[in-house]
């Protein structure tokens, strides 16, 4: 009898514990941007007119005086994690969204290494491990310093690379070691979304891989190696369908939920990258009406990431001059 009552009281209790902090984004989520001001940002006759707008808005840091792209980009994002940690009840169950950082900066150290060409600006410093620590374990062979399952992972990759010289399959090696990392996060959080989110997010890197592969060529053997099987996707019939063309891998989207990929996958690539990314957006619209979970603060930082992504395309277009109508085939859909 005493069972069903404690696991009440732990339901409570979570709810409880998340009641500010939903609060909190509720109020942050009405300055996040809309259509309507990416619209707006689409508008500008150049990028400085588009940066001025966004400072204007409070984008960047007001007290730094410059107009500097990058530096405005990286404080927004560095401002989201801000948030996040201040209100989170527990930072543990985001440990999804760091693990591709994560992974990068020990393919980036690896690849210093072993071809002993220096390249600082390639780290990510807001992770477990940034990047100069990354870095020294790598160099000294401290492997077993790094979390979780990723001393095998960083043997076998530096092996490969030192032995081979194959950037590809190092790459191969970390990025199938990254997915599986994902997937085991979403499972540990112990939160319904966290783990959805990982599926949907291995799901998406999988059908990323398929299209690749099937444009560059590569084997069977290739695609399965980098793949990772989840709830939606059966790599061996993802990777059947590359090796037939891209017309196959549409009809095997269109047998899942990712059907609305076939569509986007027909129309052009800049419009299947933006469905890839759009598709995580929708799938976190349930959260709006969530009050009292972890939802609400991943929808968050998945807004937040999708729109400094936007911007940066809307930048980086303005810049080299690029037509509107091709910027905004590659914009994603905001969140508000």
């Amino acid at each position: 009898r005493d069972q069903p009552r404690s696991r009440g009281l732990g339901d409570v209790y979570k709810r409880q514990k998340y009641t500010y902090a939903v609060a909190r984004i509720r109020a942050l989520e009405v300055s996040l941007l809309t259509n309507a001001v990416i619209e707006q940002l689409l508008a500008c006759k150049s990028a400085e007119q588009a940066l001025q707008l966004l400072v204007e808005k409070g984008w960047g840091d007001l007290t730094a005086g410059t107009l500097d792209a990058d530096e405005v980009l990286n404080k927004e994002e560095e401002k989201m994690w801000q948030t996040i940690r201040e209100v989170a009840p527990d930072m543990h169950v985001f440990d999804v969204l760091s693990l591709p950082k994560l992974y990068h900066n020990l393919k980036a150290a690896i690849k210093e290494v072993c071809t002993e060409v220096e390249n600082k600006n390639i780290f990510y410093d807001d992770c477990e491990i940034p990047g100069e620590e990354m870095f020294a374990l790598v160099q000294n062979k401290e492997f077993d310093k790094l979390p979780g399952n990723m001393p095998a992972t960083a043997r076998e990759a530096f092996d490969t690379l030192l032995h081979t010289r194959d950037g590809q399959l190092c790459d191969l090696i970390i990025d199938h070691a990254t997915l599986e990392a994902m997937l085991e996060a979403g499972k540990k959080s112990g939160e319904k979304i966290i783990e959805e989110y990982a599926q949907t997010a291995v799901a998406i890197a999988d059908i990323k891989i398929a299209v690749r592969s099937q444009k560059t060529g590569k084997n069977a053997e290739f695609m399965k190696k980098a793949m990772v099987n989840c709830s939606e996707i059966n790599v061996d019939q993802l990777t059947q369908a590359a090796l037939a063309g891209a017309e196959e891998i549409a009809q095997y989207l269109e047998g899942t939920s990712y059907r609305e990929g076939a569509d986007a996958l027909r129309i052009s690539p800049s419009a299947f990258e933006r469905w890839c990314d759009n598709k995580m957006t929708d799938s976190m619209r349930s959260q709006k009406y969530e009050s009292f979970s972890v939802g609400p603060l991943l929808a968050y930082l998945l807004a937040r990431q999708n729109e400094i992504k936007t911007v940066r395309i809307i930048l980086t277009g303005k810049q080299n001059e690029f037509p509107d109508e091709a910027i905004r085939e590659r914009i994603r859909e905001m969140y508000v």
